[in-house]
């Protein structure tokens, strides 16, 4: 099976991401949204970030022109075409909605498509269950997609090897590296990084030490790029506490145990750079 056309659901940071670097690669994308306001804005920040790689001479100007031309923008999941080669579900981590999605696109899309999840933590297997399960996968990018170069596949309980193979073979076209996971919370990912993360929130709720202070003994020490609480900051206070419930949930282990001042913080809106505020202030 050839994929030349791909269903991106969902319009947000991952998803326009997601649409543009497959647009790029000069593959055909239907970005999904809900209202014209969300897809005119996912479009948007499509056109910034491609202006962005023409002046940094990434890309060509014709280059971007391909890709924008390779986007036609779609207003809800009936504008989806029943041709589709793979479909990927780019939204929030919830995994009611997420079925929701897939159950309604498995009546309406041809069967031989791959339908596949950009979800960061939540279980391939339970979300195949009402869909085709052996052309079920997980494909998890990286934040920002454009720049970071892994994906991972997770295989759920039926995916089969064929299936597999494809989406190994598709990101590797368009520029990725795949690596095969297979379906425990969190995966690989999540499961090593959200632990350090809540680590550090409780570092700080115990007063360790200072917000910057902790960031930078990651930074300086450890040789980490950015600080945890920064990261934290950067990925969305209520997408780590989400993350951290699904592996305390899935392990039952008290190790997973989501801090208390992260919780705190979500429930305040205090969500990080997205809301102007996190453990550090942003001028959004």
């Amino acid at each position: 099976m050839e994929i030349k056309k791909i269903a991106v659901i969902g319009g947000g940071t991952m998803g326009n991401g997601i649409a543009h670097v497959f647009a790029l690669n000069n593959f055909k994308v239907h970005l999904v949204e809900m209202t014209d306001d969300l897809i005119n804005k996912a479009m948007d920040n499509i056109k910034t970030n491609l202006d962005r790689q023409v002046k940094k001479e990434i890309i060509k100007e014709d280059q971007k022109q391909n890709a924008l031309n390779n986007i036609s923008k779609v207003v809800g999941l009936d504008g989806v075409p029943n041709d589709i080669d793979l479909v990927i579900e780019a939204i929030f981590e919830n995994k009611e909605v997420k079925l929701s999605i897939f159950n309604k696109l498995n009546l309406q899309i041809k069967p031989d498509s791959i339908f596949a999840t950009n979800t960061s933590s939540i279980s391939i297997t339970e979300l195949s269950a009402s869909s085709r399960q052996d052309k079920f996968i997980g494909m998890h990018f990286m934040n920002p997609v454009p720049m970071m170069k892994l994906v991972e596949i997770i295989r759920g309980y039926s995916t089969s090897d064929e299936t597999f193979q494809i989406i190994k073979s598709l990101s590797e076209k368009i520029n990725k590296v795949p690596v095969e996971v297979f379906d425990y919370p969190g995966f690989i990912s999540n499961r090593v990084l959200m632990p350090m993360i809540n680590e550090a929130i409780f570092a700080l709720m115990e007063g360790v030490a200072t917000a910057e202070d902790i960031d930078t003994v990651m930074k300086l020490g450890m040789n980490h790029p950015m600080g945890p609480l920064s990261l934290a900051d950067f990925i969305g206070l209520d997408v780590c506490l989400a993350i951290m419930e699904v592996l305390f949930n899935g392990f039952q282990d008290s190790k997973y145990r989501p801090c208390p001042l992260l919780k705190k913080m979500v429930a305040a809106k205090k969500l990080g750079k997205k809301s102007g505020e996190g453990f550090f202030k942003y001028s959004n």
